[in-house]
């Protein structure tokens, strides 16, 4: 029988004194049963499940498609500080960071600043931010979709906890642990539940195909999610992590005239394998056409290698997928890191 090859056996080192370390973070929602908890474990409309010989497999054939080692690009420039309603402005930090500003409100999604996609052991970011933290607007709202550690970075969120004090929303279970890391003001959310931001300007919780977990005993016990921005110039989407579903048909049914959605396009290689949890380029192609977007912005690629998607592979795929929709592809726009679009009223393609 053959051994399983060094760096198998080093990932599975680390992943152990990574889970080892988090023990005491362990966190979870106490609540009722709910057609997406069962009084222990959240999970999806559509399953999301590997067995351990399907992570042994993935581990043991991993091929990481080619990546530049750093691409020292200069930051953006620094983004008004309030934009007037009517106005939906984007900037890309990168990964899965984005500063959206829209009626006066300055909002950020799953903001990490981080040097790994996890402390210590994680993949090396690959690119800086796009926008230097000290260029940051006020920050009004955090959105942070789950816990994984490239998503809920805790030395972000406490450095904008401390700059800005913003309201936190996130899925039900994160606030608690939140606020004993040392990230006050966080409010936890169900899926289709919504809170006040600002007056007029709301945001809503809205169901993602993934899962949670950040320690050894955690698996699902917290709620994953997207979230929708609504205010006087529209909404705006941002999926999160999120594997392709249901969920968009139902999200297209309760906002049925989306202004803007931010959807994820790395992370999804090898297929079999990352199909179910993240979407690939074509799978955003198709979640653009059932919810009916006027603008989409791709996010989550190029700048952590965690899967094993090449750095420009989710890129070079989706300008391949919509190489025969021009009026669709006209609807993507690509921003590079630190970059700003204003977004289109749902009126200006007519």
């Amino acid at each position: 029988m053959a051994r399983p090859p060094k760096c198998f056996l080093l990932r599975v080192a680390l992943r152990v004194g990574l889970a080892a370390a988090c023990l005491s973070c362990t966190h979870a929602w106490h609540g009722p049963a709910t057609d997406h908890f069962d009084g222990k474990q959240f999970h999806s409309a559509e399953p999301v499940a590997h067995t351990l010989g399907e992570w042994v497999k993935r581990e043991t054939t991993r091929h990481q498609g080619p990546w530049r080692s750093f691409t020292d690009t200069p930051p953006g420039p620094r983004p008004p500080e309030r934009i007037a309603e009517d106005r939906m402005r984007v900037t890309f930090v990168n990964h899965a960071t984005v500063l959206l500003q829209m009626d006066g409100v300055n909002v950020l999604t799953d903001p990490t600043w981080a040097p790994r996609s996890i402390p210590w052991i994680g993949s090396r970011r690959r690119r800086p931010p796009g926008l230097c933290f000290e260029d940051l607007p006020p920050i009004d709202a955090v959105f942070v979709s789950h816990d994984h550690h490239d998503h809920m970075d805790l030395p972000t969120l406490r450095r904008l906890a401390d700059a800005f004090h913003p309201a936190v929303f996130t899925g039900l279970g994160n606030a608690a642990y939140l606020a004993h890391k040392g990230v006050p003001g966080a409010r936890d959310l169900d899926w289709w539940q919504s809170a006040e931001i600002a007056p007029g300007v709301r945001v809503t919780a809205v169901p993602s195909r993934h899962t949670s977990g950040r320690g050894m005993f955690d698996r699902d016990r917290t709620l994953w999610c997207g979230f929708v921005v609504s205010g006087p110039s529209g909404s705006a989407y941002y999926a999160g992590d999120t594997g392709f579903g249901s969920h968009f048909q139902s999200i297209r049914l309760r906002f049925p005239h989306l202004r803007l959605a931010l959807l994820p396009i790395g992370g999804f290689v090898p297929a079999w394998y990352m199909h179910p949890q993240h979407m690939g380029p074509r799978d955003a192609v198709e979640a653009a056409l059932v919810l009916g977007v006027g603008t989409v912005v791709p996010v989550h690629f190029g700048t952590f290698p965690e899967s094993d998607d090449a750095e420009f592979e989710p890129l070079e795929t989706l300008r391949t997928a919509l190489a025969d929709s021009p009026d669709l592809a006209a609807r993507f726009v690509i921003l590079d890191n630190g970059e700003s679009v204003e977004v289109e009223g749902l009126g200006a393609r007519d």
